[in-house]
């Protein structure tokens, strides 16, 4: 499956440059995400704008399919990457670029339960307490099988039909790993020790 990693925030609120290439353990947070869904067996294509031109660079350095996207919005980017790369019918991941903590036993659990549930689309969530026991901030909320809930930013698409509400599976996942979406200095901060702790570094 196809995997769509969305690189083209400008990091306005790190204000540590393009937030893809914001290093974490001396590693840019997109490579992160890339070895985990490549490590999962799956075909990634970053999704970078002209917002973005040394993710661009990057990219192209190391050899990663890049499609360059118009910058015109999160979702719209999706569609238009997923069209001109004929994935219209196919069922594809998204992912944004700052999980670093992704890994490819969490993108192999999301497919197997998307599978087991055989809807058109997943999206993923981590319970709003367990965020907040890590110090990780919450934006969007929304109640998932009883529980205050945000996003994980992990999905599954189909882009046909996009433009209408599609019957998906809300999969709720109470795993640390997935509340570090780095936005704020202070989230860049949590995640730095967990991660180079973990590494020994």
């Amino acid at each position: 499956m196809l995997a769509l990693i969305m690189a083209g925030g400008e990091g306005s609120r790190l204000r540590m440059g393009e937030k893809p290439l914001v290093t974490i353990c001396d590693r840019p947070m997109l490579s992160y995400v890339i070895d985990a869904f490549e490590a999962a067996g799956h075909e990634v294509v970053v999704v970078a704008s002209y917002r973005t031109p040394f993710t661009r660079n990057w990219c192209r350095a190391r050899g990663f399919t890049l499609y360059g996207s118009e910058g015109l919005g999160y979702v719209e980017d999706i569609l238009a990457a997923a069209r001109d790369l004929g994935e219209e019918e196919t069922p594809f991941f998204t992912s944004v670029s700052d999980l670093p903590c992704l890994t490819p036993d969490i993108i192999t659990g999301v497919e197997d339960a998307w599978r087991r549930a055989g809807t058109p689309a997943c999206s993923t969530w981590v319970p709003r307490d367990l965020c907040e026991a890590h110090g990780c901030r919450t934006q969007y909320t929304e109640i998932i099988d009883g529980t205050p809930a945000c996003p994980a930013g992990i999905n599954i698409l189909t882009a046909d039909g996009l433009d209408v509400p599609q019957e998906e599976l809300q999969l709720l996942l109470h795993d640390q790993r997935l509340v570090f979406n780095v936005n704020t200095r202070e989230e860049l901060l949590l995640v730095q020790e967990y991660l180079c702790r973990k590494q020994g570094l």
